[in-house]
């Protein structure tokens, strides 16, 4: 291969990945808001962990009759489930960021990508467990009328059973609402931070 057949190939290569010093310096500035996402998910993952177990000793605390042990940790172990299913893909995410290092355009629009995805899935995450919020409401519900004095359960009148499902209602739809406040409180507004950033390079 003559020097003519290198020149050609070197101005054939792509130089998508090529970064200007400039450029590599507003690429790198992606790490501060990059650094408060993953300072964010690590604090979750820890608290989120040790709520789902915690959950697991709610007959202890509360002193369950052994009647009602069997329903709870059937219902337990779906969302026990559910919840290491998120909470692992999360983990996952966490360890990716940790081993991303921005010296491209390619880099940072795969980590924005990264970022935006696990957004949604930290909001599935949430919804997935509103089912189980409102059984062990209904649950806990049932079990105080059933152990409150000169009560029973036939005992509640249609009108209070309508009250309950409407608090019900209304609490999965605050629910709803905070999931979407929380990721973009917690991680969104980061994610803007790296989308400018991204943005100025177009620019250029």
């Amino acid at each position: 291969m003559d020097f003519n057949d290198i020149q050609s190939a070197w101005d054939n290569d792509n130089n998508e990945n090529v970064v200007l010093p400039n450029n590599l310096e507003k690429i790198q500035t992606a790490n501060t808001p990059l650094d408060k996402i993953k300072k964010n998910l690590k604090k979750e993952l820890i608290y989120q962990s040790l709520t789902v177990i915690l959950c697991g000793f709610a007959p202890i605390i509360y002193h369950f009759p052994e009647k009602w042990l069997a329903p709870f940790y059937l219902l337990y172990s779906m969302f026990f489930a559910v919840c290491v299913y998120y909470l692992v893909k999360l983990y996952l995410f966490y360890k990716r960021l940790n081993n991303i290092t921005l010296r491209t355009k390619d880099s940072l629009y795969e980590t924005y990508f990264d970022v935006r995805l696990n957004m949604e899935l930290y909001k599935t995450f949430t919804f997935a467990l509103t089912p189980f919020v409102v059984l062990f409401l209904v649950g806990f519900t049932f079990y105080v009328a059933s152990t409150t004095p000169g009560m029973k359960i036939s005992d509640l009148s249609n009108t209070l059973m309508i009250a309950i499902f409407v608090i019900i209602s209304v609490l999965i739809l605050f629910m709803g609402l905070m999931a979407e406040w929380w990721v973009h409180f917690f991680y969104g507004k980061y994610a803007k931070e790296i989308r400018k950033v991204l943005d100025e390079l177009k620019e250029e």
